[in-house]
């Protein structure tokens, strides 16, 4: 069930402006920083909200087209999975996934029967008899799960559906999603409430998320929003490993630099040159990035002999340690150049014998053979 967007809406100063597609069987991950379309994206999507000009179609059926045509929320097709499940709390977890069968008209026996059957798939078959207020909200996201698959959506929006799960139920609801958006069937051999089918593998999904983890386990394709305009798209893992906006960077772990190509590099603000190797399609003189890693960064104190022969050498300040799993991630301070905001990998015993701290000076290393050069967004 492929999903087409063409979506113009303006709410006081802000303009959202996008058009993509979505294609049957795969997950769109929507990113991009507080304030830049995301959340009216997806309430245009849901008809939540009806935009000042769109075509919104899913599986060859208009949705919305404005002026003029706007489906009702319930007769979309379109399932939501929220960061808060929102479950009804007088009903128990299986009246609260019958409900939407329900509201289409199944009976209630048969109804019933898809709700235990999708509590099973979202490993919750032990919950059926419980109300939301003794459920955990591990537990409460999967009977949301549940019930956002039971009324058989041609599409699904998940809205930062992780955001709100502790560290222990966020991977196993993540290992689930996956599975459900892998399988992508209903209950009871993919019949909706409706009688008709969702055949298996067709059913597309929109996934907004601040997560690279829900992007690299869950998504096909990602768009960057920025300021109601799409600035990066394409594959999951092509564009966070070689990011071409600060927030995508961001999200990915890497550390970013604007400027403009060179041959065998980029100039960088403040008249920095930063070595590194060009891809392809990146033209001399044209708006670039350079991206790397933080566990490409060496880090010397200022003032300690150069090792090697680095072609990137630049001198900072540490504006913040903090733990990133198994090492400390070392952020640097700078006056808005290419210094500034530099994430490098340390392992705790490195930034004891080196006895960094906020404020400390150093020298920071970096091979040109690691830096990456990307035309700009």
């Amino acid at each position: 069930m492929s999903l087409h967007v063409d979506v113009a809406v303006t709410r006081g100063r802000f303009t959202l402006d996008v058009t993509f597609d979505v294609p049957a069987g795969s997950v769109l991950a929507v990113l991009g920083p507080n304030g830049s379309g995301k959340s009216t994206l997806l309430q245009c999507l849901a008809g939540l909200l009806v935009p000042d000009s769109a075509a919104v179609t899913l599986d060859g059926r208009t949705l919305t087209r404005a002026p003029g045509v706007q489906v009702p929320v319930h007769d979309r097709g379109i399932g939501l999975l929220a960061q808060d499940p929102l479950l009804l709390p007088h009903l128990t977890a299986v009246e609260n996934v019958a409900f939407g069968p329900r509201s289409q008209g199944v009976r209630p026996s048969r109804a019933r029967a898809q709700a235990r059957e999708w509590l099973r798939r979202a490993d919750a078959a032990e919950l059926t008899g419980r109300r939301p207020a003794q459920l955990s909200g591990g537990q409460a996201q999967r009977v949301a799960i549940a019930r956002a698959l039971a009324g058989g959506p041609r599409a699904l929006l998940l809205d930062e559906p992780l955001s709100a799960l502790d560290v222990d139920a966020a991977p196993a609801i993540r290992g689930l999603l996956r599975r459900v958006l892998r399988r992508t069937q209903s209950a009871h051999s993919g019949e909706s409430g409706d009688g008709e089918v969702v055949p298996d593998g067709e059913r597309c999904a929109v996934l907004v998320t601040h997560d690279p983890l829900d992007v690299l386990a869950l998504a096909d394709d990602v768009v960057v929003l920025d300021a109601g305009r799409i600035a990066e798209r394409g594959p999951a893992k092509e564009v966070l490993a070689a990011p071409r906006t600060a927030f995508t960077a961001r999200i990915a772990g890497l550390n970013l630099v604007p400027g403009v190509a060179a041959a065998d590099g980029l100039h960088a603000p403040n008249g920095r040159f930063v070595a590194g190797v060009p891809s392809g399609d990146c033209l001399p003189g044209e708006p670039a990035v350079a991206v790397f890693a933080p566990g490409a960064v060496a880090v010397h104190p200022a003032g300690a002999p150069h090792t090697g022969s680095p072609r990137n050498v630049v001198d900072a300040r540490v504006a913040s340690l903090e733990p990133h799993g198994a090492v400390i991630r070392l952020r640097t301070a700078g006056d808005g150049g290419a210094e500034t905001g530099i994430a490098a990998d340390l392992t705790p015993a490195s930034v004891a014998e080196l006895g960094l701290e906020p404020g400390s000076a150093v020298r920071l290393e970096v091979k040109a053979a690691s830096v990456a050069v990307h035309p700009a967004a």
